[in-house]
């Protein structure tokens, strides 16, 4: 059998574009004589639809993208996925389901059985789980047809109890066809390869995993779809962050092929370029502004925002105080000329003295500190947001990991922005990733990468006076955000008690900020946001 896997970037509830890319790869797949052609979970609606999935409306224009589709399908079988609606009296009111169509009809409807709640999925909260599971039988092939986690349950532990091949296995099948909503995550890939070799592994058949690419707001999905035959070996693999289209042929002796994914520091890159550039294309804008600082986490924003955009779309705003150092205007202005991209220079000094006159009868003779610091950073975010607005440009939020979570930074000013685009990188991540950005010409100002950071809100100011080492730092919190080790798991790995103690209360201190601010690219198994759901107002470890 030819089975074609089709690999899309589909746009939630764009339900014109999204058949129209269906369609046109089914006749593809019909030019190059595929007998089959696969796409992946949910891709009728995009992933996730969340709570448009509450709008009849909603499931009516889905319903009528699959009729179109289904017509499309004389001559060739298609599997598809899309929501449908639950036909029992209980339960949910819908299943997220695979569809065979096939002569212009749905010739039979699977159901996915187990629906992840954890991170950042929340399945269940829309549909009703599956506990029968059937073959497609086609053109003398016997194909056992799951979505998504329906393959993940492999653990000595299971979180389900059932697993749909379990039940799939007992009739026989040839082949397991796997249609996938998987996101991004830096070590996903590896994840997914292993899952795939233990169903592999166990069942004795070769695979066929179809996942999405592109972005949808902070989830981001690579793609990487592909063929594993019954050893356990690669015969097949799209392209990673890219559209792609291939076809296995069963019947043909298929070689081992090497695994394609790029190393984990130019997946990020990919990551993040594919993010913004999805996160703009998908809302219908074209342009950005960020705040440049001559600091390195404004200068790797700025060049991932070239590379997503054009150097055209990307206009650097420098916004120097009293306190800004001569070589953070020098290093701001060698980062725009080494990106192409324009560089406005806006001096604060005098909106930030007017604003000290204003506040004097309040602020009386009281010693300047945090609020008149912040107050820089407000004064910055207001400009950044008029000129965002004056000409119809989204504004970057240049904030990373480590500062987002200990609270390093401003609401309101330098936590403005439209995307959150390093947000979910640590500030250890941040020079790696600068570095490897600079790996064949400089582009990132070696200064930049060199010197010590500072938000420059006072004298002499250094992240050190306020923040741990960022090599501890990053240490702690990843243990705390990624790993989930509590103050007591932590310390007995030999850090500082007090230090830790600090650190995690900084961190449930601020999470009313984190609550308010731009949604952040997901790169890591535990990022900020809809992944990590926490109360603001608890005592937890304060």
């Amino acid at each position: 059998m030819r089975i074609a896997l089709a690999q899309l970037n589909y746009h939630i509830g764009n339900f014109k574009a999204n058949v129209e890319k269906v369609l046109t790869a089914i006749e593809r797949a019909k030019s190059e004589r595929a007998d089959l052609v696969v796409f992946a979970e949910l891709a009728i609606t995009g992933y996730p639809p969340r709570d448009f999935l509450e709008f009849n409306e909603f499931i009516e224009m889905s319903e009528a993208a699959i009729k179109k589709i289904a017509e499309k399908s004389m001559g060739i079988g298609v599997i598809i996925g899309a929501p449908t609606k639950n036909l029992n009296l209980n339960g949910k009111r819908l299943r997220n389901s695979a569809l065979f169509l096939n002569n212009g009809k749905i010739a039979s409807i699977h159901n996915k059985g187990l629906l992840p709640t954890y991170d950042v999925f929340d399945e269940y909260r829309f549909f009703e789980p599956s506990g029968e599971f059937s073959l497609i039988e086609y053109k003398g092939v016997k194909i056992a047809l799951t979505i998504c986690e329906d393959i993940w349950n492999m653990d000595d532990q299971p979180m389900y109890d059932q697993s749909p091949m379990e039940i799939l296995i007992k009739d026989k099948p040839e082949i397991m066809i796997n249609i996938s909503a998987s996101p991004f995550d830096v070590d996903h890939h590896e994840d997914r390869l292993k899952i795939l070799n233990e169903n592999v592994s166990k069942y004795h058949l070769p695979i066929i995993y179809v996942n999405h690419i592109g972005a949808q707001t902070e989830l981001i999905f690579d793609g990487g779809s592909m063929v594993m035959n019954a050893k356990g070996e690669i015969v097949k693999q799209l392209e990673f962050f890219k559209e792609d289209f291939q076809i296995w042929d069963s019947e043909l002796a298929n070689p081992k092929i090497k695994d394609q994914a790029p190393e984990s520091l130019e997946r990020i890159r990919q990551a993040i370029v594919i993010g913004i550039r999805d996160y703009f294309r998908k809302l219908g804008f074209k342009k950005t502004i960020l705040g440049l600082s001559g600091g390195i986490d404004s200068a790797l924003c700025a060049a991932l925002a070239v590379e997503a955009l054009g150097k055209e779309n990307v206009t650097g705003i420098l916004l120097p105080s009293e306190f800004s150092s001569d070589h953070s205007i020098t290093d701001a202005k060698e980062l725009a000329k080494n990106l192409g991209i324009s560089a406005e220079l806006i001096p604060i000094a005098d909106s930030f003295s007017s604003f000290q006159k204003d506040l004097k009868p309040i602020f009386k003779d009281l010693p300047f500190g945090l609020a008149e610091e912040n107050l820089q950073a407000r004064i910055r975010g207001t400009l950044l947001m008029a000129i965002s607005n004056k000409f119809g440009s989204i504004l970057l939020n240049t904030s990373n990991k480590s500062e987002a979570a200990v609270g390093y930074g401003t609401l309101y000013g330098d936590m403005n922005g439209g995307l959150s685009i390093i947000g979910d990188l640590y500030k250890g991540q941040v020079y790696a990733l600068s570095n490897h950005i600079n790996l064949e010409k400089e582009i990132i100002p070696l200064n930049t990468i060199r010197k010590e950071p500072s938000a420059e809100l006072r004298p002499d100011q250094k992240d050190s006076d306020s923040l741990p080492d960022y090599d501890v730092l990053d240490q702690i919190l990843r243990l705390y955000i990624e790993q989930k080790q509590g103050r007591k798991d932590i310390i007995s790995m030999g850090f500082d008690s007090k230090l830790v103690s600090k650190v995690l209360k900084l961190v449930n201190l601020n999470e009313y900020k984190r609550y308010q601010t731009a949604p952040v690219l997901r790169v890591s198994k535990k990022a900020f946001g809809m992944g990590r759901r926490m109360p603001i107002v608890a005592r937890y470890l304060i």
